[in-house]
C-alpha cells in the first residue's frame, strides 16, 4: 500500500550547501610571499566612503600598511605601463579524474594596464585601460602531437581574424576603491569576446578591508566576503546568490534531477597600492541524484601575474569621465559588466526530418524494450527543442505506420512551444478513433518533466471543447489534475490556469451526478491532492458505492501524512470497523493501511488488532499478514504496535494463528548510498479463494525525496457464482469485474477493464488469446536537467542530462474452470538510458564530456491460485531477469575547422538475475503448486 510504504522513507537532512568558507581556500593562503610595504600618499581625514550599492564600506580589518595614509581601494601610479601575463583555462572531468585527463583548454596573452585619468577631487575614482594581446590557446594538459587539436595552429586561424582583432581592442573601466564603478567597451563587438573582457576586468573588483559585500562582476550581482591580512586579500563569492539571466530547466522531482555543489576563490597579493597577482578558481560539481557516480565537473581558473613596469602614456586631463572617454575614443559606450547571453547554433547538424528517418527503425514497436531506441528518443528530443511548429508537423503527417505514437512521445516530451502547437494542430480530439495517438500525448503531458501554465491550459481548453471519445476525455480530466500537483509543487499554484483547473475539478466533483463522471473527477482528485479537496474524498469514501468509495480511499492514501488529520482518520475507523453500513473487503484494509501509515494512537491499533479473528477469513489473514510486515520492514507504526502487544487480550495464540492465503509482504530491491528501491506486494482473496485485490507497488526514495515509480492494481469481484461459491459479506450483490489500474511515476493512468459483466466475462472465455492487455507502453523522459552555467572567466558551460525510460508494463488474469485455477501476471518491461553532455564553447573551441549509462530490466509478478481443493494453494512469484549495464565516458575537443580529440571509455557488465524474497510461506506453497500444477492450459483466458 502506498501510504505505509512512504511512511518509512528517511527525511530529508538539513541541506549543507552554501557559501564556500575559508577552509576551501587554506590551499592557496601562504602561497605568496609577504610583498614589500606599500606607499602612500597624504594623510586627509575623510567621512566612512561608499561603495557602489550606496552601502557604506566596513572599516573592520584593513590591511596594515595599505590603509595608513590615503587608500581606501588600491590606485595605479601616473605614467606608468604595467605589463601582465593573463591565463584562463577550463577543465572538465568526472569529479573523481585526474587532471591530466580532463578535456579543456587554456587561453593566455599579455595584458597592458595604464592610467587614464585620475579624479583631480579623488585620489581613489580613476580610469584605466585594459589592453589584451599576444593571444595563444592551447592545451592545459601536455598531449602528443597526435592527440592535440591546437598543434601547428595559430591563434588567427583558431579564433578568426574578426574575433580576435575585437579581442585585442582595449576596454576601459572606472574604478573607485577598488570598485568597477563603470565598464567601457565597443558596442555590436561578439558576445563571446565581450564576456571575455568581462571576465578579465572582474578580478579587478577588490576590496582592501575584510567583510561581505554584494558586488557586481561577470556572474552577476553576487554575495562575496573578503577576508584581509598583511598584502593578501581572500576573496569568497557564493556563486549560488548570483542574480543573473538563467536558462534552462531542471527535472519535476528531486529524486529524478542534478544537484549541484559550486565554490569560488580568488586570492589577490598587493605590492606599492597595487595588484601584483590574482588566482581565482570556481569549481562546479554536478551530479545525478539517484546515481552520484554519473558526474560532471567544471573547472575555472584565471591567473594575472604582474611581470614589470614600465614608462607609459601620459593622463589626459579632465574634471567628468564622460569627457575623458569621449577625447580617448568616441566609440566607447558604457556596457554591463555582467555577462550577456551567447546564443550557440549546432553546426553540421541534420535536420530535424533527417535525424528522424535515421532513428525510427530504432522506435519500431518491438525495439521498445532496447536501450537504443531510448537512446535515440532523447537524442531526437535535443533536436526537437530546435525545431519550428512546421517541421514538426511535416514529420508528424508523413509518418502512417506503427511509430507514430512514438514519434508522438518524442515531440510531447520536447515540451516547447512549437511542439505543443503542433500537437495540438495534429490531434484531432473530435475525432474519437484515433484515441490512441490522443491518449500517448495525454500520458506524455502528465509525465512532463518540468510542466508550464501553457500546457494547462491548453489541456483545459480541449476539456472544455468537443472530445469524441469518453475515454479520451477521462484522461484529459485525470491529466489535468496531475499537472496541477506539478506546477503546485513547484510554487505555482496561484496561476491563473491552475486555479482555474483547481475550480473545474473540484466543482465538476461537486457537481457530478452520473457514477462515471464521480470516478473521472476522483481520479483526478487522485493526481491533483489538493488539500481543500480532502472533505469531498471523504464523503465520497464513507457514503459512496463500490469503485467509488475505493477511488477515494486510496486518494486519500496518496496524501502526506500532515493531511491525514484527526477527521480522516476517524472516517477510515468508521469504514473499517462498519460503523454504520458494511463495505467491500477492499475498502476496509485500505482504511486501515491508512491509519497504521499516520501516527496511530494506542487505542486505533488497539481496535485494529482486536479485529483479527472476527473478520472475514482471508480478511483475518491479510491484516494479521499486514501488522507482521509492518514489524518486519519497520515501519514507523512498528514502535505503537509492539507496545499494544505486550496486551495479552490482543496478543494471544488464537488471534494470531489465522491461516488462509492473503499475505502482505515489503523488501529492497536495492539498497545504496544515493538512493533506495523497495517494493511491496498485497494480495487479497475472497473466501472462496478467488482473487479480490492484488497490489504491487515499487517506490524510489533517498534522504530528500520520493517517487512512487509504479502500481500495477488487479482487482476482481462477483467471480463466485462460476465456481458456486458464497460471497463474502457485503460484496453478495457485486457485478461480476475484473480490471486493472496503474500509477507510474507518481501519475495515476486510466484504469483499464479486462471484462465487465457476466455476459461479458463469458465472452472472453471463449474468444480469449491467453495474450496479456496492454497497460503503458511509449517512451518516458524522466531526467531533464539543462542548465547555462556562467564562468567567471566570462565563458559559459553548458549542463545537459536527460534520462528516458522505454516502458512497457502489460498484466492479465487468467482463470480456468477446467483446472480450478486462477492466475495474476504483471510484467514490468523496460529500457533506462541516462545521458550527461558538459561542454564549453566559446565558438572557436570547444571542449566537452558525455557520461551516460544504460540498462535493459525486466520485472514479472505472478501470483496462482489452486483451488481444487481447500485450503487452496497460492504462489506468488516476483523476480527479475539477467540484464546488462552499460556506462561510458566519452571526453572531446574540437576546433571548427573540424579537428577532434576524443577520448572513450566504458564498462559493461552482467547484473543477475533473482526472484526477490517473500514470506516463508509463500515458499512452501509454491512448492506444493508447482508439484501439482498440469501442463495444460486450453481453457485460459
Amino acid at each position: 500500500m502506498a501510504a505505509r510504504r512512504s511512511a518509512s522513507r528517511g527525511k530529508a537532512p538539513p541541506s549543507s550547501g552554501g557559501p564556500a568558507g575559508d577552509s576551501r581556500c587554506s590551499a592557496h593562503r601562504g602561497a605568496q610571499g609577504a610583498p614589500a610595504p606599500l606607499c602612500g600618499e597624504r594623510a586627509r581625514p575623510r567621512p566612512p566612503p561608499r561603495g557602489p550599492a550606496g552601502e557604506r564600506d566596513r572599516p573592520a580589518g584593513r590591511l596594515p600598511g595599505l590603509m595608513t595614509r590615503h587608500t581606501t581601494g588600491p590606485r595605479i601610479n601616473n605614467d606608468k605601463l604595467y605589463k601582465f601575463t593573463y591565463s584562463t583555462e577550463v577543465l572538465i572531468d568526472r569529479v573523481k579524474g585526474l587532471p591530466e585527463d580532463s578535456a579543456g583548454y587554456r587561453i593566455s596573452s599579455g595584458v597592458d594596464v595604464n592610467l587614464v585619468w585620475r579624479n583631480p577631487n579623488n585620489d581613489d575614482d580613476q580610469l584605466i585601460k585594459i589592453m589584451i594581446k599576444d593571444v595563444k590557446i592551447e592545451n592545459v594538459n601536455e598531449r602528443p602531437a597526435a592527440k592535440n587539436i591546437f598543434k601547428g595552429k595559430h591563434s588567427e586561424n583558431i579564433i578568426g581574424k574578426e574575433y580576435l582583432s575585437a579581442l585585442q581592442r582595449p576596454v576601459v573601466l572606472q574604478w573607485t576603491r577598488g570598485k568597477v564603478k563603470n565598464f567601457y567597451s565597443y558596442k555590436n563587438e561578439p558576445a563571446v569576446v565581450q564576456n571575455l573582457k568581462r571576465g578579465l576586468a572582474s578580478l579587478f573588483q577588490i576590496q582592501l578591508h575584510s567583510g561581505a559585500a554584494r558586488e557586481v562582476d561577470v556572474s552577476g550581482k553576487c554575495n562575496v566576503t573578503y577576508h584581509a591580512r598583511e598584502s593578501q586579500v581572500t576573496k569568497i563569492k557564493a556563486l549560488g546568490t548570483c542574480e543573473i539571466e538563467k536558462t534552462g530547466f531542471t527535472s519535476h522531482n528531486e529524486l529524478l534531477d542534478v544537484s549541484t555543489k559550486v565554490t569560488s576563490a580568488t586570492i589577490y597579493v598587493l605590492e606599492d597600492s597595487f595588484i601584483k597577482s590574482v588566482r581565482a578558481e570556481e569549481n562546479h560539481v554536478l551530479s545525478l541524484n539517484f546515481r552520484q557516480t554519473t558526474n560532471a565537473k567544471i573547472v575555472s581558473k584565471q591567473k594575472l601575474e604582474l611581470k614589470s613596469t614600465e614608462a607609459g602614456p601620459g593622463v589626459i586631463a579632465g574634471k567628468q569621465v564622460a569627457s575623458v572617454i569621449k577625447t580617448l575614443d568616441p566609440n566607447y559606450i558604457a556596457v554591463p559588466l555582467v555577462a550577456e547571453p551567447v546564443k550557440t547554433e549546432c553546426k553540421n547538424c541534420p535536420s530535424i526530418s533527417e535525424h528522424w528517418q535515421a532513428i525510427r527503425k530504432q522506435l519500431e514497436p518491438e525495439n521498445l524494450s532496447k536501450a537504443e531506441a531510448t537512446r535515440s528518443f532523447l537524442s531526437f528530443i535535443q533536436n526537437l527543442r530546435e525545431a519550428t511548429k512546421e517541421e514538426i508537423l511535416q514529420i508528424l503527417r508523413s509518418e502512417r505506420n506503427a511509430v507514430l505514437p512514438q514519434l508522438v512521445d518524442a515531440v510531447t516530451s520536447a515540451q516547447t512551444p512549437a511542439s505543443l502547437e503542433a500537437m495540438l494542430e495534429f490531434l484531432d480530439f473530435k475525432n474519437g478513433s484515433s484515441s490512441v495517438l490522443q491518449e500517448r500525448f495525454l500520458y506524455a503531458c502528465g509525465f512532463a518533466s518540468h510542466p508550464n501554465e501553457l500546457l494547462l491550459k491548453s489541456l483545459i481548453n480541449r476539456l472544455q471543447g468537443q472530445i469524441g471519445n469518453s475515454e479520451i476525455r477521462e484522461t484529459v480530466t485525470i491529466i489535468v489534475g496531475a499537472l496541477i500537483k506539478k506546477l503546485c509543487d513547484k510554487g505555482g499554484c496561484k496561476l491563473p490556469a491552475v486555479v482555474r483547473a483547481k475550480k473545474l475539478i473540484l466543482g465538476g466533483l461537486d457537481r457530478a451526478k452520473k457514477e462515471d463522471d464521480v470516478k473521472m473527477y476522483l481520479l483526478a482528485m487522485k493526481n491533483a491532492l489538493l488539500p481543500e479537496g480532502i472533505p469531498l474524498l471523504l464523503k465520497y469514501a464513507e457514503s459512496g458505492e463500490g469503485p467509488i468509495s475505493n477511488i477515494a480511499v486510496t486518494a486519500l492514501q496518496r496524501y502526506g501524512i500532515s493531511f491525514i488529520t484527526s477527521e480522516v482518520k476517524e472516517t477510515m475507523n468508521r469504514i473499517y470497523h462498519q460503523n454504520y453500513k458494511i463495505y467491500e473487503k477492499t475498502l476496509r484494509t485500505t482504511a486501515a493501511a491508512i491509519i497504521f501509515s499516520s501516527n496511530p494512537s494506542y487505542m486505533e491499533v488497539k481496535n485494529l488488532l482486536l479485529s483479527i479473528g472476527e473478520l472475514p477469513l482471508e480478511m483475518n489473514k491479510y491484516m494479521l499478514s499486514l501488522v507482521q510486515d509492518i514489524l518486519h520492514f519497520e515501519m514507523p507504526a512498528s514502535k505503537m504496535i509492539r507496545k499494544v502487544l505486550k496486551d495479552m487480550v490482543v496478543h494471544n495464540y488464537d488471534r494470531f494463528s489465522k491461516t488462509g492465503s492473503s499475505s502482505a509482504y515489503s523488501g529492497y530491491v536495492t539498497r545504496g548510498p544515493d538512493a533506495s528501491s523497495t517494493y511491496s506486494l498485497d494480495i487479497l482473496y475472497s473466501g472462496s479463494g478467488i482473487l479480490r485485490s492484488s497490489n504491487m507497488n515499487i517506490f524510489l526514495f533517498n534522504k530528500n525525496a520520493h517517487l512512487h515509480a509504479s502500481q500495477v492494481v488487479i482487482e476482481a469481484q462477483g467471480l463466485e457464482a462460476i465456481i458456486a461459491a458464497s460471497a463474502d459479506e457485503g460484496e453478495e450483490n457485486l457485478e461480476s469485474f475484473a480490471g486493472m489500474s496503474a500509477i507510474l511515476f507518481d501519475v495515476q493512468l486510466r484504469p483499464v477493464t479486462f471484462f465487465q459483466g457476466y455476459g461479458d466475462l463469458m465472452s472472453k472465455m471463449i474468444s480469449a488469446t491467453g495474450d496479456p492487455m496492454n497497460v503503458v507502453k511509449g517512451l518516458i523522459l524522466l531526467t531533464d536537467y539543462s542548465q547555462v552555467i556562467q564562468l567567471q572567466s566570462g565563458l559559459k558551460a553548458s549542463a545537459e542530462f536527460q534520462g528516458g525510460l522505454a516502458i512497457d508494463i502489460s498484466g492479465g488474469m487468467e482463470f480456468s474452470l477446467w483446472y480450478r485455477e486462477s492466475k495474476t501476471s504483471v510484467k514490468n518491461r523496460g529500457a533506462l538510458v541516462v545521458a550527461g553532455n558538459i561542454f564549453v564553447d566559446s565558438f572557436f573551441v570547444k571542449a566537452g564530456m558525455e557520461t551516460s549509462f544504460e540498462t535493459e530490466a525486466t520485472l514479472n509478478f505472478i501470483s496462482t491460485v489452486q483451488f481444487s481443493e481447500y485450503p487452496f494453494l497460492v504462489c506468488m512469484q516476483m523476480d527479475n531477469i539477467e540484464s546488462p549495464f552499460r556506462q561510458y565516458v566519452t571526453k572531446y575537443e574540437s576546433l571548427p575547422s573540424g579537428k577532434r580529440y576524443t577520448s572513450r571509455k566504458g564498462k559493461v557488465r552482467l547484473l543477475a538475475g533473482s526472484e526477490y524474497p517473500l514470506h516463508q510461506e509463500n515458499s512452501n506453497m509454491c512448492r506444493k503448486v508447482f508439484s501439482t500444477q498440469s501442463d495444460s492450459s486450453d481453457s485460459w483466458f
